[in-house]
């Protein structure tokens, strides 16, 4: 198979291992690390205060950011990471460079909104809280969402009554889901959010990938047809309640370990969670173009349970809000590659209406 450092060029671009806390969507397709970033970050610096609350169990870590050019009481926005061990900032050992959320904080200071970030569960400073053999509790994910949002509000520079979830990918489940899961109804922002049931996007990428391998003669005939069908028979069995076992050959997604969080996560319809938003909810959809983690037509099908939702497609955007161009020479690493300049504009004009 096509090793994570490869560029995000196709044929390398799906990410389906198995974290130690989720499953990750997010594939490393600009992994490798140079000294010095080469471009500039968005937005505004802003202040940064580091905290830590109670959250599933454990003390989360978590930074707040606070525009410069803010009067209290301000806007608040909590930041939702995608899947796998995604930490505060939106990196992963598989992406370590990509600060999704650190360049969505910087946006957000610029637009006179606070922010806040936190290391879930598996990622960041608890990334060695988790045992690699022991089911995924997917509770505590909802916990640590409730808990951030209750420490963002609680902040004094911070206006319960103006509030955003902002969720990258995975993390738009939650957003979604927020009115379930925190006692508020905040607007929300959907990034590269999902647009199909999880392991039928799974589903999608692993055959994508496979698929890709084989043109390239990086994989046989014989185990590309292995593959594919144990990926589909461990959605199966996820699906039927069958308990797995540790002989399934699909990239160590279908695990003992894996398959409660992905039956729990699998039973969101991202269509009815958005057609179950309160009435009036504000909602701002963000895809990027080159996004190769979730398709254009999954972000269609999306909407049809937005029907009031402003969306932003981003011509140049990856599935990390970066500039990402498919042709011979062009800058693959993820620090070489500027965040989107759409970014911003879209998000600063959705706020101004947003409450």
């Amino acid at each position: 198979m096509p090793t994570p450092s490869s560029s995000p060029a196709p044929g390398a671009r799906l990410a389906l291992a198995a974290g130690s806390a989720a499953l990750t969507l997010v594939l490393a397709s600009a992994c490798a690390t140079g000294d010095d970033t080469s471009v500039e970050p968005p937005g505004s610096d802003g202040a940064q205060r580091e905290l830590t609350f109670e959250g599933g169990g454990r003390e989360v870590a978590a930074t707040l950011t606070l525009p410069l050019r803010a009067s209290d009481p301000m806007p608040g926005a909590l930041l939702i990471s995608g899947s796998g061990p995604t930490d505060r900032d939106g990196n992963s050992p598989l992406r370590p460079e990509a600060d999704t959320n650190l360049n969505l904080a910087r946006v957000l200071a610029e637009a006179g909104v606070a922010s806040l970030r936190y290391d879930k569960l598996g990622s960041g400073e608890s990334a060695e809280e988790i045992d690699p053999e022991a089911p995924v509790e997917h509770e505590v994910f909802d916990d640590e969402v409730a808990a951030a949002y209750a420490e963002l509000v609680a902040q004094p520079e911070v206006d319960p009554e103006r509030t955003v979830v902002v969720g990258h990918s995975e993390g738009a489940l939650y957003a979604l889901r927020a009115h379930d899961i925190v006692d508020a109804d905040p607007a929300r922002i959907l990034v590269a959010p999902p647009g199909t049931r999880y392991l039928d996007l799974i589903d999608r990428q692993i055959t994508e990938q496979v698929r890709r391998a084989e043109a390239s003669g990086q994989l046989q005939e014989g185990r590309t047809r292995a593959l594919l069908s144990d990926a589909r028979y461990g959605r199966a069995e996820v699906r039927a309640g069958r308990e797995l076992d540790d002989d399934i050959d699909s990239f160590g997604v279908y695990t003992p370990q894996n398959q409660d969080f992905l039956a729990w996560i699998d039973s969101f319809d991202p269509v009815d969670l958005a057609a179950d938003l309160p009435a009036g909810t504000p909602v701002l959809v963000l895809w990027g173009e080159q996004d190769a983690q979730v398709s254009e037509e999954e972000v269609d099908r999306l909407m049809t349970g937005l029907p009031d939702a402003r969306r932003v497609d981003l011509p140049d955007a990856d599935h990390v809000l970066r500039e990402f161009r498919d042709e011979p020479g062009a800058t693959v690493l993820d620090a070489d590659r500027p965040f989107d300049p759409g970014v911003a504009p879209a998000v600063e004009e959705f706020l101004d209406t947003a409450w």
